[in-house]
């Protein structure tokens, strides 16, 4: 099984925030996009047992890891992972039916893929979410034309280096794709550091989208939840 650390370190933050949206007493059908090594699959799928987790990657080494994860962790309610290509239509994923999935799942996935992938992310939630349903996405963004703090221009700097193709997405364009497939964003959630420990900070919807306000998550990162109209 693949273990990175940074999903060891956000997990229990991404969790905490996932609740809100997967923590109800009724049945929940969670797609996962890019699921990697299974980490965050498992141990959210495992703390939400009413969520039907179907965790997706295109890379056969994260597929094995998260078949390895599922059988390790005993996670009944997370199914076998599939081969899933975001870049392509909602068709060719994993034959999921439009207004059928409650929860999409993206971690870590925009800033290390080309743009395609993230706007075949926004079409395909688009598609296949219930009306009401949520698109949850979680990595380091720019907002606004901003990317702070210092740690995460040297970080968007060098991913451009490693891949033109790759590098930090903006909130203002996430919006825009959002907007183009029936959805809003909601909120931005952050998390600040007490006592040595991280806890998430619910930042509630203000009247608009564009005044989502944000706090700090573990590494600098956000939350971000879009919401179908």
């Amino acid at each position: 099984m693949l273990a990175p650390a940074a999903a060891e370190r956000n997990k229990g933050p991404i969790l905490a925030v996932l609740r809100d949206y997967a923590g109800g007493p009724g049945p929940v059908r969670v797609l996962e996009v890019g699921a990697g090594s299974g980490l965050h699959a498992a141990h959210c799928a495992r703390a939400l047992p009413h969520a039907r987790w179907l965790p997706s990657d295109v890379e056969p080494r994260a597929l094995r890891s998260i078949a390895a994860y599922a059988e390790a962790m005993q996670v009944p309610n997370m199914l076998p992972p599939i081969y899933l290509d975001v870049s392509q239509g909602w068709e060719t994923w994993g034959g999921t039916q439009p207004a059928t999935l409650d929860l999409v799942v993206s971690i870590n996935m925009m800033h290390i893929s080309e743009l395609r992938c993230t706007e075949g992310l926004f079409k395909g939630a688009g598609v296949l979410l219930k009306p009401g349903g949520v698109l949850f996405t979680y990595g380091p963004y720019a907002v606004d034309g901003q990317i702070s703090p210092q740690s995460n221009v040297e970080f968007d700097r060098s991913l451009r280096q490693s891949n033109p193709a790759w590098g930090l997405r903006d909130t203002a364009l996430l919006r825009q794709l959002a907007e183009a497939n029936g959805m809003r964003l909601e909120r931005m959630v952050g998390a600040e550091s007490l006592g040595g420990g991280t806890v998430p900070v619910m930042v509630a919807p203000p009247p608009t989208p564009a005044l989502c306000l944000q706090v700090d998550m573990p590494a600098n990162n956000k939350s971000l939840i879009f919401r179908k109209l």
